[in-house]
């Protein structure tokens, strides 16, 4: 399975990109904003392209997707300002969808945040923009997209050490999940087929990964 991977410098990215340099089926094309970050994937044999999601157009992007069997989004502004929340976390994630379609490519694994919806948006706090801007882009991936998608919404990241066990649902009580999970996450979802059309929250648990995403 060839995967485009959008927003392959950031931290789940990259322990995805150190689980599958070896994988059996999975092979990663990177796409990087800045050239600084491609020695990480020269390292693993990785192959990178280099677009910026807010300046390059859609037929950039549906030219790097040509070819792949899933794309991956997992961009995001990292508190950079409302302008990149709204051209990356927004706008990025639309032009990514239409460009998959516009490629011919089907599977499209989207990496939201926690929570979304009205009550969220609606909550005067420092995550607001960021969640209104998730919530419209996982709204169009399931309502104006035809692609096969499957949404996880991560809990509180953190950087220990994955315990390969966690917990999924929707509904829950946020609380935290090692960045290392939610990559083995990313992994399970693409190896399963019946996640497409689904949507859950993981966070850590005591179910093995494999098992926790056949239960969805």
């Amino acid at each position: 399975m060839k995967i485009l991977f959008i927003g392959a410098n950031g931290k789940v990215a990259r322990h995805f990109a150190d689980i599958v340099q070896n994988h059996p089926t999975i092979t990663e094309k990177a796409m990087i904003r800045n050239p600084e970050q491609q020695a990480f994937f020269d390292e693993r044999n990785i192959e990178t392209v280099l677009l910026d999601l807010s300046k390059n157009s859609i037929d950039d992007l549906a030219a790097v997707a040509k070819g792949m069997d899933a794309v991956i989004f997992s961009a995001g502004a990292g508190g950079k300002g409302l302008d990149k929340i709204f051209t990356v976390d927004l706008d990025g994630a639309i032009k990514s969808m239409v460009a998959t379609e516009k490629a011919g490519v089907k599977r499209f694994v989207m990496v939201s945040t926690f929570r979304t919806g009205r009550e969220e948006m609606d909550k005067q706090n420092d995550l607001r923009y960021y969640t209104i801007a998730k919530n419209y882009a996982d709204e169009w991936l399931k309502n104006r997209t035809n692609l096969d998608w499957t949404i996880i919404h991560p809990g509180i990241l953190t950087d220990v050490e994955g315990s390969g066990k966690i917990t999924v649902g929707m509904g829950q009580d946020i609380k935290e999940i090692p960045r290392q999970d939610v990559a083995r996450t990313i992994i399970a979802v693409l190896e399963n087929n019946d996640t497409i059309g689904k949507e859950f929250e993981v966070l850590e648990g005591e179910t093995e990964i494999e098992e926790a995403i056949q239960s969805l």
